[in-house]
């Protein structure tokens, strides 16, 4: 009745309808601005790309997402491993509050942030009290795009960590590799790509992050200006070309690091398949 590859009736229906969700909500509108900004034509395409203060708002936007990232991997694997496996009094609310920046108005975290982090702030003044500016800077957006990409991390590791076998550890308690060797060897590989999947994810979101930045970050030109701001500044200039022509900039930029994280990660699935299989 259904063709092999068929798992419920109405495949192609099915198929129908995604490809047609997909290209009104993503390919037509990323065409429309790409096409839009053609006709700026290649020199004022090129000057409004490269201008420096642009150029500046690039790379603070992307080390600050890189950095975030980083961050979030680390410790979202911890959050993960604790829920997992641990039982303590309030897991259930930690285990809730992880999903907060989900739910929270970018504008209201990035408020509450600055109120924490600025000078005078209740966390802020023990960072100034060492000369390490936590607000206004880029540490300051570093830790507005921790708050808002450790969910993906947490929640991308958390249910392969789950499902792990218990019996291979204690297979290899058997034969005698201690914590650290069953940790790295055994555990570590299977949440290697879940935990890259979170690191893209957040990566991703840290790069286009713009209302919980914002307030924190001071917004000072060539210092604390992020990629988004640009393009909302050309915005309200009504300079709507530039504005499309950064962004395009910034999704090139961001797909071509996707699709590099999603070839390493494809290759590390083939390999724990090879070994699995072996």
């Amino acid at each position: 009745m259904f063709g092999k590859n068929d798992v419920i009736p109405g495949r192609h229906l099915t198929l129908g309808i995604t490809l047609t969700f997909v290209s009104l909500f993503l390919f037509i509108p990323l065409a429309a601005f790409v096409l839009f900004a053609s006709g700026m034509g290649i020199e004022k395409f090129w000057a409004a790309v490269t201008d420096w203060r642009n150029v500046h708002a690039y790379g603070v936007s992307f080390f600050c997402a890189l950095a975030a990232g980083i961050i979030n991997a680390v410790f979202g694997l911890i959050i993960a491993w604790v829920l997992v496996r641990y039982e303590f009094r309030g897991k259930k609310i930690m285990d809730a509050l992880i999903d907060l920046p989900f739910a929270l108005p970018t504008a209201v975290a990035g408020i509450a942030l600055t109120t924490l982090y600025a000078q005078n702030g209740i966390l802020g003044q023990f960072f100034y009290s060492v000369g390490i500016e936590s607000a206004f800077s880029p540490l300051g957006i570093t830790i507005a795009l921790v708050f808002v990409g450790i969910p993906f991390v947490a929640r991308s590791v958390q249910p392969v960590l789950k499902e792990l076998d218990p019996q291979v550890e204690e297979a290899a308690n058997l034969f005698g590799a201690g914590n650290w060797t069953i940790f790295s060897k055994v555990i570590f590989p299977e949440l290697l790509p879940p935990l890259l999947t979170g690191f893209a994810l957040a990566f991703a979101r840290g790069i286009g992050e713009y209302g919980s930045v914002v307030f924190i970050a001071g917004n000072m030109p060539y210092e604390t200006e992020i990629a988004p701001l640009m393009i909302m500044t050309k915005l309200e200039q009504f300079d709507y070309q530039s504005a499309a022509a950064i962004a395009i900039v910034m999704m090139v930029l961001s797909l071509t690091i996707l699709l590099v994280i999603h070839g390493y990660q494809s290759r590390q699935l083939k390999k724990i398949g090879g070994a699995v299989s072996a």
